[in-house]
């Protein structure tokens, strides 16, 4: 168990709360985050239909009778959660207890085929991301102290970077070893991006046989998962050799934006505003053009959640909310660059979870030896 029993009866509470408080019969929750946040749990079934019921008065989870055991042993045991389980040829969804004509909230990732069938028992559905965005959103004490375990981590990785860094080396050996060296601090690996010379240029490339040269910049993005479910994201960018003129100033102008936006990330701020505060500085500059996606995006047992850093996003910022602040510069065919990273927002403006330098790293240019 990744945290006390406390912690997630905590949150099956503030949904049933948020459920009543928009007037829903229950929310029909599917494996993936929102079962890792509300019971701990990574369970896969596949095809099998599985489901955690939080109504006003009760909660149960649906599970193929194969998955029941695991269940039972872990939070939803703890925590009062009823296990129900099914075997194949019976009909898990009339073990939900939804009454009649019910309106509940759905997970994102419920698959089509289940979603489909609950709609057609005449189930009306809203989508759970929206509805029980506060839960997800807001940190807490314990998940703060995970996600700044989590910048460590991440942080661990990037202080190796320029050691791995050679012209002669493709992107695909660089991108393995970081591979190893992010498992070294995470239970999985997330993402790897090793963006070279024109491939820095593409914000989600992620790697190739491309063999790094003299001058090249190089965006490296990367990503884990620690052992309880929280993710880490971080991205430096990097120069083998010197950097051209042209490069040094597009990167001030990227330093000084990715700045200002931390500084500016307190409550109060609505997203949108956010955006609009990194994106303004590289426009000015004359990069506008050139900065093609939001500023940020949530984190926490998502990789990508809400609150999105984006315009039109009228969210309204708050203590404990956790996301990236990253802009970047992106010339197509020729070269890019990013910097990112996590920050949770304190009572009066932000706390940064990772530190390393966000300098453009010059490292060796001399060839890997034979």
């Amino acid at each position: 168990m990744s945290f006390p029993v406390s912690t997630y009866t905590a949150r099956l509470d503030a949904v049933a709360r948020l459920l009543d408080e928009q007037g829903l019969a229950a929310a029909v929750l599917t494996p993936g985050p929102d079962l890792r946040f509300l019971l701990d749990s990574d369970i896969e079934t596949h095809e099998r239909f599985a489901a955690l019921v939080v109504g006003p008065s009760s909660r149960r989870i649906v599970v193929p009778g194969v998955d029941a055991a695991a269940l039972r042993d872990g939070v939803a045991g703890e925590a009062g959660v009823e296990v129900v389980p099914w075997n194949d040829g019976e009909d898990p969804v009339e073990l939900l207890g939804l009454p009649d004509g019910a309106t509940v909230a759905v997970s994102g990732t419920m698959t089509a085929d289940h979603l489909l069938t609950l709609q057609g028992r005449g189930v009306r559905t809203r989508n759970a991301t929206t509805v029980l965005r506060d839960v997800f959103m807001v940190k807490d004490d314990v998940e703060i102290a995970e996600l700044a375990r989590a910048g460590h981590a991440i942080d661990a990785v990037h202080r190796q970077v320029p050691g791995l860094l050679r012209v002669g080396r493709t992107e695909r050996e660089v991108a393995a070893e970081l591979t190893t060296l992010i498992l070294a601090e995470h239970v999985a690996v997330d993402f790897v991006i090793v963006g070279s010379g024109p491939h820095g240029a593409d914000p989600h490339h992620s790697y190739s046989d491309r063999v790094l040269g003299e001058g090249d910049v190089v965006v490296v993005d990367i990503g884990g998962t620690l052992d309880s479910g929280y993710h880490s994201d971080c991205t430096r960018t990097y120069v083998l050799g010197a950097a051209s003129e042209e490069q040094q100033e597009a990167y001030r102008v990227l330093q000084h934006a990715q700045d200002v936006g931390v500084a500016a990330a307190r409550p109060g701020v609505t997203a949108a505003e956010l955006d609009s505060v990194v994106r303004e500085i590289i426009d000015a500059a004359g990069y506008g053009d050139y900065f093609t996606h939001r500023t940020g995006h949530g984190i926490g047992v998502s990789g990508h959640e809400e609150p999105f850093i984006i315009a039109g996003n009228d969210t309204v910022l708050t203590e404990g909310m956790a996301f990236s602040v990253e802009p970047g510069i992106y010339v197509p065919g020729r070269w890019g660059a990013r910097i990112e990273d996590i920050v949770v927002l304190t009572a009066d403006g932000c706390s940064p979870l990772n530190t390393t330098t966000h300098d453009l790293t010059a490292v060796s240019t001399s060839e890997v030896p034979a």
